[in-house]
């Protein structure tokens, strides 16, 4: 997988190393930094702007490059004996989804579900969790239907995010709990949301129609840490 950017390389350069293969660098670096770099164990390429250019497929990629191990799907059923597990359900915007999984690493949540579709690509998830995505266990499944059930019988209280549930200051989140978050237009189906235990919402201060699914996610998020 390539990620690129300053902040996600270096993010896996200083937590995972022996994860980057190749590190392709198309600027300037100072001697010490270079060879701090140097005696991380992995391969150091330096490359034209013109290359980086074309392997980042025109974006941004900040002078830094890097080929890094595939990222391991887990199995969700793996996740039963945790206590905060967050669910997309049909959310699918890479940007959204990384943004997600960064903020569930740094609130808390244990682990990640992707639900509804059929592919997932990692690697622009990689990017946009700015590496955090290697510290948070991720499954893919299709049928949200039998995750759902899964988790009731393993003792999670459902939570399903939705403009006409309770004001989720209110509430006093179970300690087993799972938050489900719909996608980017449509939000929860009406099946979903009948297998769910409780509807929440983020009250606004003035009238205004909905909040970015990423924004949204992250204050549900918090608001729902247990202490």
């Amino acid at each position: 997988m390539l990620i690129y950017a300053k902040q996600p390389i270096y993010y896996v350069i200083n937590r995972y190393p022996q994860k980057i293969k190749t590190l392709y660098l198309a600027r300037e670096l100072d001697k010490k930094e270079y060879s701090r770099l140097m005696k991380m164990g992995f391969e150091i390429k330096r490359i034209p702007n013109e290359a980086a250019v074309k392997m980042s497929k025109n974006a941004n990629h900040q002078g830094f490059l890097a080929e890094v191990e595939e990222y391991k799907l887990y199995d969700y059923q793996t996740f039963l004996e945790k206590n905060f597990v967050l669910v997309l359900a049909g959310l699918t915007d890479v940007g959204n989804i990384g943004a997600l999984i960064r903020s569930a690493y740094a609130l808390g949540v244990d682990a990640v579900i992707v639900s509804g579709i059929k592919h997932l690509n990692i690697e622009p998830i990689l990017r946009t969790s700015t590496g955090a995505l290697f510290d948070m266990p991720l499954a893919v499944e299709t049928n949200i239907h039998n995750l759902l059930n899964d988790f009731k019988m393993s003792g999670f209280t459902s939570y399903g995010a939705d403009m006409g549930g309770v004001d989720v200051r209110d509430i006093q989140p179970a300690k087993k709990r799972l938050l489900v978050l719909g996608n980017e237009g449509e939000g929860l189906s009406s099946r979903v949301t009948a297998k769910l235990d409780t509807i929440v919402s983020i009250q606004m201060a003035h009238d205004f129609d909905s909040l970015n699914v990423s924004v949204a996610g992250g204050i549900l998020m918090d608001r729902m840490r247990y202490e």
